[in-house]
């Protein structure tokens, strides 16, 4: 029985990480045209009445801009980690031990992780399941590929998610015109893109978004960002 039992555990573990790692090799290739969480949306609102506006665009289609606004607020460790940063959660851990508000510590690859191929629920089998697919994404994607596919389908606002849609949406304009004052505005919603709105974006949003845009300047800088996107020392807009 036990012998049994045991087989069946290994043979659902291998069959669980052979499909869950065609999706991530798939996915370093073909475009996801969709995610988990805008299926669920779609259920929990009405599946043929919710309608999501998402339009994936290239990397090299993107401003500079709105991959350093987002790397410098959510995740400036980006080039440092593998997936995880252990300092970030451990600072936030001993943040929230003193503070009511909550801070979080996920990584650009785990929201990506999350936003793909998760579920909304704050449970560690959900957070487990989240860093088994950052580790993935960071072993088979690579950081030019995560942060491709974190700013297409990360959400920025009611049923916009990307910032291709969201650049149209607020700005008028699509995701490469993007400037810096502009990007680091998307970047200063994302704690919560339905209760901020960036088309009449509080006074807390407009600090945050100077605070970003200092970070930006600063970002620029790094030689890993300048290799990432080939700058050879050119600054962005």
């Amino acid at each position: 029985m036990f012998r049994y039992f045991s087989r069946f555990i290994l043979n659902t573990a291998l069959f669980t990480f052979i499909v869950t790692l065609s999706l991530v090799v798939l996915f370093r290739f073909v475009h996801p045209p969709f995610t988990t969480f805008m299926v669920i949306k779609k259920i929990q609102k009405g599946f043929f009445k919710y309608t999501i506006n998402y339009q994936w665009v290239d990397l090299k289609e993107i401003s500079q801009q709105a991959a350093f606004a987002v790397v410098a607020s959510e995740d400036q460790r980006f080039f440092e980690h593998w997936g995880i940063d252990v300092t970030a959660i451990t600072k936030a851990f001993k943040r929230n031990q003193k503070s009511r508000k909550r801070l979080g510590g996920s990584t650009l690859t785990q929201q990506t992780a999350k936003n793909l191929f998760c579920w909304p629920s704050r449970t560690y089998f959900r957070k487990a399941v989240e860093g088994y697919f950052s580790l993935l994404l960071e072993t088979v994607w690579g950081k030019r590929r995560i942060l491709e596919t974190y700013l297409n389908i990360v959400e920025l606002g009611p049923d916009v998610f990307g910032v291709e849609e969201a650049s149209h949406h607020y700005f008028g304009h699509g995701a490469k015109s993007l400037t810096r004052e502009e990007a680091a505005l998307l970047a200063a919603i994302l704690p919560n893109p339905i209760r901020y709105d960036a088309h009449s974006p509080s006074d807390y949003i407009r600090q945050r978004q100077t605070q970003i845009v200092w970070q930006m300047q600063m970002l620029e800088c790094r030689s890993e960002v300048k290799k990432l996107f080939k700058l050879s020392g050119e600054k962005g807009r």
